[in-house]
Formats: C-alpha cells, structure tokens, sequence
C-alpha cells in the first residue's frame, strides 16, 4: 500500500526567479501545504520572523541574502535548521556550493528539476516530520 502523503504543512519557497518560486508554490499547494514565497534570504528572513514553517525550499544564489547566508543565519537562532531545508541550484558544479552543500548535508534539487522531483523531496522532508 503506499505511504500516504504529509499535508497540511507550512513551507517558505524563496527564490529570485519569481515564476520558479510561483510554480513550487503551486505545486505545493496543489499537495496540501499552506506556501508562501519570498524573493530573496532577507525577504525569507522576515517571513520567518513573523511565523514557523515546516520545510523552507531555497535557492543557493540570489541577491541582498543568498541561501548559504539565509541557512547560517537561522543556524544562530537554531540548534539546526538543517532538517528544514531543501536547497536548489543551477550552479552544484560551482567549488563553494558544492563545498556548502557537502557541508549541510541538506538535500538539493538541481535546475532543471521535475515536478516530481520537487514532490520527493519535500515529501521526504516533511514525512519524516
């Protein structure tokens, strides 16, 4: 029988690419989940402080905060955001997120990724919850 899916949750898609993060946010929200989206780390940043959320999907390079920053920040306030986080990338071949996401450990999707791609990964983020 197959596991059923996790809802119900509050997930953060932050990205710079507005019709990336728009296209998460509705495919997550087809699955249930209360999705917001933010443009930037500093956008998310805020978003947090106003309330918690169960998974954040974020981009590695964007501008004013990046996702590196944005995971480091949350690590000062957070024993470990790390099981929170799914990162995403066009550039996983770039020295430093490769380091950075070595270093997490956190799961990443790679641009281009497919819809089920996305689905899997927060599931299995947000299933383990």
């Amino acid at each position: 029988m197959p596991q059923e899916r996790s809802r119900g949750k509050r997930v953060l898609v932050v990205d710079d690419e507005w019709w990336l993060a728009d296209l998460a946010r509705e495919i997550l929200t087809a699955d249930g989940h209360e999705v917001d989206t933010a443009s930037n780390g500093r956008g998310a940043l805020r978003k947090i402080q106003e309330r918690p959320y169960d998974l954040i999907v974020c981009d590695v390079r964007m501008p004013e905060l990046d996702g590196p920053s944005l995971y480091r920040e949350l690590a000062r306030h957070e024993p470990d955001p790390l099981g929170r986080f799914v990162f995403m990338t066009g550039a996983a071949h770039d020295a430093a997120t490769a380091a950075f996401l070595e270093q997490t450990g956190a799961p990443c999707l790679r641009k281009p990724f497919t819809v089920d791609d996305l689905r899997h990964v927060t599931q299995r983020i947000l299933g383990s919850g």
